[in-house]
């Protein structure tokens, strides 16, 4: 991973879905999209206008009380929280001071200062954990922001780790304790930290198999590692802990992190 951009993830050990489009009033056939499940489930997700527009204004919502938490968190500790821009796109690959974000992601790029994310994938995300679960599911597009918003927070501190996987971790730590803030507020709503969790799943890294060439199983390892956000369990765990320390339990990680 680019120190300076961090990307979401997403599950490629999961199966990946079919997803239909419905825009302006008219669906868009074929796969303009791809998402990827927490668990094996064939079942294509239909996102449509309404569902994103809905997920647009929860991403919008989530942008401004977290702004406002870490603008908070940050005055108490004698610093400045610079916000960043929430940037959205769509279907195709786009251009930043940080490189080429692909299609159905999110990533928080510190040249430009800038979250950007595919809204049709957030909205997708919301979709298909509303589907699992029973729910709306708004709670996995909220926790994305969340977590790109927690690289904000840690680059702004001057934390930027050699592994990706730390990067990652206090990303997801942060996110965690924007839910535990949310909880303090009485912001959280029946299902969401369900929904959070399995959002964390759903975005978990490959179980890497050996095929037994060594040669290859090393390259394959490297190129994981250079871009591991983490498996299930950890980063299930790494929210967690965000949840149920706050904010100072994901500096604290931060730090031993940095030694």
């Amino acid at each position: 991973m680019n120190r300076m951009f961090a990307s979401y993830g997403r599950a490629t050990r999961a199966a990946l879905l079919a997803l239909t489009v419905a825009v302006s009033g008219a669906a868009v056939t074929g796969t303009p999209a791809t998402l990827y499940a927490a668990q094996d489930d064939p079942t294509p997700v239909r996102v449509t206008a309404a569902d994103v527009q809905a997920s647009n204004e929860k991403a919008s919502m989530a942008y401004g009380a977290l702004v406002n938490m870490w603008s908070k968190t940050f005055a108490e500790a004698g610093r400045e929280f610079v916000a960043p821009r929430l940037a959205r796109y769509r279907g195709t690959p786009i251009s930043t001071r940080c490189g080429v974000i692909a299609p159905s992601n999110a990533a928080y790029c510190l040249a430009a200062n800038t979250i950007y994310f595919d809204d049709v994938f957030l909205a997708g995300q919301a979709k298909m954990a509303g589907q699992a679960l029973n729910t709306d599911g708004d709670m996995v597009a909220v926790g994305i922001i969340a977590h790109e918003m927690g690289h904000a927070v840690a680059m702004q501190y001057g934390f930027r780790s050699q592994s990706s996987y730390d990067n990652e971790a206090v990303a997801d730590c942060f996110a965690g304790a924007f839910a535990n803030q949310a909880e303090r507020d009485g912001s959280i709503e029946h299902g969401d930290l369900e929904e959070a969790f399995f959002g964390m799943a759903a975005a978990a890294d490959p179980v890497f198999e050996p095929s037994g060439n060594e040669r290859r199983d090393a390259r394959i390892a490297a190129r994981l590692a250079s871009r591991a956000h983490g498996t299930r369990d950890q980063r299930m765990a790494n929210f967690r802990g965000g949840l149920e320390g706050g904010s100072q339990a994901c500096f604290a990680s931060m730090q031993v992190a940095s030694r």
